[in-house]
């Protein structure tokens, strides 16, 4: 029953006017690639100096909340900006996006991240404002940034191959 209401968004996807518009332009899928990689890389770029900082590694002369609060602002549109690219990008082909490995790992992943970043948020970061400059950070929020890092780096090694890894599936 899930299966077949999961089959059948996916078959609406992929036949929507949208869909279409987008595959079959000549511009438009380029276009709003090009626009996900570039958000991807101000999100990757921006989280990677929070993550930095709270491993010990960057900016150690200001504290996690500051830094948190100069530079998450910005990776909260980048991560907007990439999902709605991606959305419409998986739009164009759902079908196809749905048979690749690549593709399922990369949804896996960012499942990984927010759960990361939930654990952080509730958890583990709850007192960050008191954490102080330096290296005082406690070592489940170094794990974190590590983790956090590292999923974000497999998640974009995951989005490069869905591309080079598309086969044609019925339906699309």
């Amino acid at each position: 029953m899930l299966m077949n209401t999961i089959i059948d968004l996916l078959n609406w996807l992929n036949d929507s006017q949208l869909a279409v518009l987008i595959s079959e332009n000549d511009y438009l899928f380029p276009w709003i690639e090009s626009i996900h990689v570039l958000a991807i890389t101000i999100f990757f770029g921006s989280l990677a100096l929070v993550d930095l900082r709270l491993m010990g590694l960057a900016f150690l002369e200001k504290t996690i909340y500051r830094v948190s609060e100069a530079i998450l602002p910005l990776t909260w549109i980048a991560f907007g900006i990439a999902l709605i690219t991606g959305s419409l990008l998986f739009i164009s082909k759902a079908i196809t996006y749905s048979h690749n490995a690549f593709f399922l790992a990369k949804m896996c992943l960012l499942i990984c991240a927010g759960i990361n970043m939930m654990i952080f948020q509730k958890i583990t970061g709850r007192d960050m404002a008191d954490w102080g400059v330096g290296n005082h950070i406690p070592l489940s929020a170094r794990l974190a940034g590590l983790i956090s890092l590292l999923l974000w780096i497999s998640i974009i090694i995951c989005g490069r191959w869905i591309g080079f890894t598309l086969t044609p599936t019925m339906g699309s």
